[in-house]
């Protein structure tokens, strides 16, 4: 068996060759080598003779003519043509196609890595939703969204981390306390009126009613305590909610920090066990609280100040962030002396730059677009380079059932949860679905359409295509070794060089994905890859009496297989062997 050539890596090296003799001085000129729109135009095709003419200032044909003259012989080449304002057209020879079928039976669950991000150290943080209750199906597009990313990143050849940002300082996790106090309060009859701005859900009074059963009234304290000082909620919600938190603190002492960790530590296990269960997992969970008890936060905010970063007004502390493109200066320190919710951000993304990652990528809500500016900002003023950041938005998924929305709210409770959703269509359709669609587009999540077993269903008619040749090769009383000896020159009907084609194109769309932060381009390509499949299986017997033809062709659909494995892995879908 011979070593594989990856025919769009051969003929980029053939081109710069020839470059090196018609403009020696120009070898470094940006150009590239794809798929042509249309198959009557080669194989692939190159530009590099456009781009010689800008800074040469010559014809492009002749430029491409020269080009031409200039390349080495290839045993992969049959002809080259040069098309429209100078395109350099290549027509591969049959082997040339073929040899894509021995590098998947040599490289198998390897097939398609690439080595485009040269083992660069990469972050990637996702979801970092807040632990102030279970995931719903928002937050499970961004964490389907980074999964895949991390993978197809890993795959093109970074070294990755994934990372979840734990917000369990600040106010909204004192809510969440304060609520399952007050939930825990009512289990003894005592009446406060619960705020509508506290955490309503279901998972607030199962949490109240366990610190009930482990520590009995221990907790409990008069209404009118809870109540002395705070403000009429009809008149001021959020003072309200404020007074009922500082009220809190006050009576429990030391206890409040058991109530305040034990919903904490209920709601992030909660998530961590979905989110595994959704083939969801980090390498790291970095607290904020941390950031906090280390002096992080105090050390990257003295440093903006001695940078000459910031300013006093009222007793606070302000960022320039107008300097760097925000549309207004920031809080940094609050007159009582706390660190704004921007201040740890800052302290995180310091530590973040500081651990050596050659880019870091943060998988934001849409919503965080305004909160860009002002994160790079500070990392310009910490004197950190703000490209090396990269803000990956993901748009809220709308979920569909029976053609209407369904509304959620985190607060209200009236949320539908990540874990509902995947017990009603599944793990393999909500992966699938979630990174159907460019991050940054709205998606529709289709309930009906994800249950689906028809050809309108992608998750399904790839799964089908998968099935349908494992049942082929169930019927085979052959073994895979044998694949090594198939005549692979014998596949030449027009459905097999566009299967050819498509797995020759495999490694090209997992390096487009990574540089394009787009796992929704490894989704287009397996539904195009299965469509190529059941038309072939639909056009031909792969079971025929020409044993060679039939080993043939079913290496070719074992590839497909294979590579259908691959593409399937990287987005956390399964590839069942029967439907």
């Amino acid at each position: 068996m011979t070593d594989f050539q990856d025919p769009k890596d051969h003929l980029f090296a053939l081109v710069q060759t020839a470059l090196s003799q018609v403009a020696p001085d120009l070898t470094d000129v940006s150009f590239v080598v794809e798929r042509p729109k249309q198959a009557a135009h080669g194989d692939y095709a190159c530009n590099v003779a456009m781009q010689l003419t800008r800074v040469l200032r010559r014809n492009p044909r002749e430029l491409a003519q020269a080009v031409v003259a200039a390349l080495p012989e290839s045993s992969l080449v049959v002809k080259t043509e040069i098309a429209g304002a100078g395109f350099i057209n290549f027509f591969l020879t049959p082997a040339a196609r073929y040899q894509v079928v021995r590098q998947v039976q040599q490289m198998g669950e390897r097939f398609g890595r690439c080595e485009y991000g040269a083992r660069k150290k990469v972050q990637v943080e996702f979801v970092s939703a807040n632990p102030t209750g279970p995931l719903h199906v928002g937050h499970g597009r961004g964490a389907a969204y980074g999964a895949s990313l991390a993978a197809v990143l890993d795959f093109a050849g970074y070294k990755v981390q994934k990372e979840y940002y734990v917000n369990d300082a600040g106010r909204q996790m004192d809510i969440l306390a304060v609520s399952t106090w007050l939930r825990y309060l009512s289990l003894f009859g005592i009446d406060v009126p619960f705020p509508k701005n506290g955490y309503q859900g279901d998972y607030v009074r199962e949490m109240a009613k366990q610190v009930k059963d482990a520590h009995g009234d221990r907790y409990v304290h008069q209404p009118w305590t809870v109540l002395e000082g705070v403000p009429a909620a009809d008149e001021d919600a959020e003072g309200h909610l404020d007074g009922l938190i500082a009220n809190a603190k006050k009576l429990l002492g030391d206890d409040w920090h058991y109530i305040h960790n034990f919903a904490l530590n209920e709601q992030l296990g909660d998530g961590r066990n979905d989110l595994a269960e959704f083939g969801v997992h980090f390498d790291n969970w970095y607290s904020e609280r941390s950031l906090f008890d280390s002096g992080l936060v105090e050390r990257a905010i003295d440093q903006l100040e001695v940078n000459g970063h910031l300013y006093m007004q009222d007793g606070a502390k302000w960022f320039r962030s107008t300097r760097f493109g925000d549309e207004k200066d920031r809080v940094v320190q609050r007159e009582n002396g706390l660190y704004t919710y921007f201040a740890s951000d800052i302290a995180y993304h310091q530590n973040k730059f500081e651990r050596g990652f050659h880019k870091v990528i943060n998988v934001w809500g849409a919503d965080h677009h305004g909160y860009i500016p002002r994160v790079k900002g500070a990392l310009t003023a910490l004197n950190f380079d703000p490209e090396k950041l990269d803000i990956a938005l993901v748009q809220f998924a709308n979920l569909i059932r029976d053609g209407k929305q369904v509304s959620m709210s985190t607060r209200s409770g009236e949320f539908v949860t990540l874990r509902e959703l995947r017990g009603e269509v599944g793990n393999d359709a909500a992966r699938f679905f979630y990174v159907l669609r460019k991050s940054e587009q709205h998606l529709d999540f289709d309930l009906d359409l994800a249950k689906s077993q028809s050809n309108d269903n992608p998750v399904y008619y790839i799964q089908y295509a998968h099935a349908r040749i494992c049942r082929v090769l169930e019927e085979w009383t052959g073994v895979a070794s044998d694949f090594a000896e198939a005549r692979l020159e014998l596949l030449g009907n027009e459905h097999e060089a566009a299967i050819l084609r498509r797995l020759c194109d495999f490694s090209v769309t997992i390096e487009n994905a990574a540089r394009e932060y787009a796992p929704h381009v490894v989704a287009f390509y397996l539904k195009d890859l299965a469509a190529d499949f059941h038309s072939y299986y639909n056009a031909e017997r792969f079971l025929v009496d020409d044993v060679e033809l039939s080993l043939a062709r079913l290496a070719l659909i074992d590839a497909v297989r294979q590579t259908m494995v691959n593409g399937l892995r990287l987005l956390g879908v399964s590839a069942p062997d029967k439907m």
